[in-house]
């Protein structure tokens, strides 16, 4: 059961993150984020640490 809530949060941030990239970058339409700059910054770096919740999860998940 180790790193699993780890995984879970890693895949989830690294999801949003790529919404909130494809809607700062204008891509999707409908909604407040479209076109701003803001989320087409933080959706990457979001994404980023997801990355980083992934891997530590996996290595958690190694050592068991």
């Amino acid at each position: 059961m180790r790193g699993w809530l780890t995984l879970t949060l890693g895949l989830l941030a690294v999801v949003v993150g790529a919404v909130w990239t494809v809607q700062g970058l204008g891509y999707v339409s409908g909604s407040v984020m479209t076109d701003q700059r803001f989320w087409a910054v933080a959706g990457p770096v979001l994404a980023a640490a997801g990355l980083g919740l992934l891997w530590r999860g996996m290595r958690a998940r190694r050592r068991t």
